[in-house]
């Protein structure tokens, strides 16, 4: 893909963060990672959605080096850099503040497998312990906690959705939000009953033929 279109894309889903209530401001970040020539495209700090051009998009190399670029980086570079380090399946990052999932995430609530949605996301959607928001230790500990899974949440903080690309993670972001409030919504009745691991290990194997053949799940 051209890098104008990538820059395109990650501003279309950035504000769709704002759109679909999974964050407000300027708050949360996005990236690309276009393997084939060793470029990560990633959203610069503190502009607003609505008010960012594809000029703004900051270009790095893998390492985190900044390339032909005039805009500083979101702070969560380093993190959007882990993830990538360590996952070769993943070619985009979100990190968005949506409403439960912060919630759950200030309450240091894990998301267990109490719907069988869940294994979109894994057996579960694991919690991240906290860090300082920028900071290596926090890439550090999010890298720790998100294996193999497709999004966690992070303690007093947030959420992270990944994917093969911006489509893939958005629509894990949405999950994880509405996985996060029907949870909540539970919890404030009483405790929801939690499938058995065969059963979630059952549904995370149809899931992975979810769809029609060479299309992205929406």
């Amino acid at each position: 893909m051209e890098f104008s279109k990538i820059r395109k894309e990650i501003i279309r889903f950035g504000r769709k963060l704002v759109e679909r209530r999974l964050t407000v401001g300027t708050g949360g970040n996005l990236s690309f990672f276009e393997r084939d020539r060793d470029i990560v495209l990633v959203t610069p700090s503190g502009i607003d959605y609505f008010d960012m051009d594809p000029g703004d998009i900051v270009m790095t190399s893998p390492e985190g080096n900044i390339i032909n670029s005039y805009r500083n980086p979101t702070t969560e570079l380093d993190l959007h850099l882990a993830l990538y380090s360590l996952r070769p399946d993943v070619n985009a990052v979100i990190h968005s503040h949506s409403i439960f999932a912060t919630t759950l995430a200030s309450l240091g609530w894990e998301i267990p497998a109490f719907s069988y949605l869940v294994a979109l996301i894994g057996d579960r959607v694991p919690l991240a312990p906290y860090d300082t928001f920028g900071s290596k230790g926090l890439a550090e500990k999010v890298s720790s906690a998100i294996g193999a899974y497709k999004g966690i949440l992070m303690e007093n903080h947030g959420q992270i959705s990944v994917g093969k690309d911006l489509t893939s993670a958005f629509s894990v972001a949405e999950t994880i939000e509405f996985l996060s409030e029907l949870y909540w919504r539970s919890r404030c009745v009483g405790m929801p009953t939690l499938l058995e691991e065969e059963e979630i290990k059952r549904v995370m194997e149809k899931f992975s033929n979810y769809g029609q053949p060479g299309k992205t799940r929406e």
